[in-house]
């Protein structure tokens, strides 16, 4: 039977940038499922929904769920940032075979907010109530927090392509101490399937000091591999392929033995 992979994107995303890991497990003989989080069908060059900007982890995770379940099959899911957290999140519901999570956010718990990743959202944390509306990194912070290993003019082209996110969403990863709903809340206990944690050595706004205590809280079934030459746009910085034939080796190894 084939099995299906299912995309998430992370923050400020789409699933345009999953082209490169989808024509690259569709040669495995993967069928793909790339989603779109709410409110993200968008123009970037428009205004964003006014309700985007209280949109929580927990509404992103139903939509998930929802479209999981009309998929027939229990596929592999696959979450980069943000959606690394919300693949982690939908795990412990039972839905994925396998989890994926390529340079992911982390769970409450999980202390996150490092120098690197402050620097990351400077422009969105100065901004009073950026909780609750919608927000968008400065050119200057994507390059410097996920894009700097991209040459100039990609660094350019992906930056144009970014759509505004929730700030409310971006407040529960970050200030999950002050979030009374825990919306980024993961029950490891929950997670029984294999999953598979990447982390970029030179990532800075999900450090790999931080990835490595994802992969620790799920140490009964995660496989933690860090790559030196990689940050955290690991879906099409250069060298991309590395990362993602090892997703693909991975895959195999567990899914025959667990078949």
């Amino acid at each position: 039977m084939t099995e299906t992979i299912f995309m998430i994107h992370g923050m400020w995303g789409g699933p345009a940038y999953w082209g490169n890991y989808k024509s690259l497990f569709e040669k495995e003989g993967y069928r793909y499922v790339t989603t779109t989080l709410r409110f993200h069908d968008m123009d970037p060059k428009d205004a964003p929904d006014p309700q985007l900007g209280t949109t929580s982890l927990l509404d992103y995770a139903e939509d998930l769920e929802q479209e999981i379940q009309q998929l027939g099959v229990k596929p592999i899911v696959m979450g980069h940032s943000m959606g690394g957290l919300l693949a982690q999140i939908l795990g412990s519901r039972g839905l994925a075979k396998a989890l994926v999570l390529l340079t992911p956010a982390s769970p409450s718990g999980i202390m996150a907010m490092m120098p690197s990743v402050i620097k990351s959202f400077w422009s969105v944390q100065t901004k009073w109530g950026f909780w609750k509306k919608p927000m968008r990194q400065t050119f200057n912070e994507a390059v410097y927090s996920m894009l700097h290993l991209l040459p100039p003019d990609e660094q350019k082209e992906a930056y144009d392509k970014f759509v505004y996110e929730s700030g409310r969403s971006a407040s529960e990863i970050g200030y999950w101490l002050f979030d009374s709903k825990r919306a980024s809340k993961v029950d490891k206990s929950k997670v029984t399937c294999p999953v598979l944690v990447i982390a970029g050595a030179e990532d800075r706004i999900t450090p790999a000091s931080v990835v490595r205590q994802v992969a620790k809280k799920y140490k009964a079934v995660s496989t933690y591999k860090e790559f030196e030459n990689h940050a955290h746009w690991v879906v099409a910085e250069p060298g991309w392929q590395e990362i993602a034939e090892y997703v693909a080796g991975w895959l195999e190894q567990v899914l025959a033995e667990n078949a």
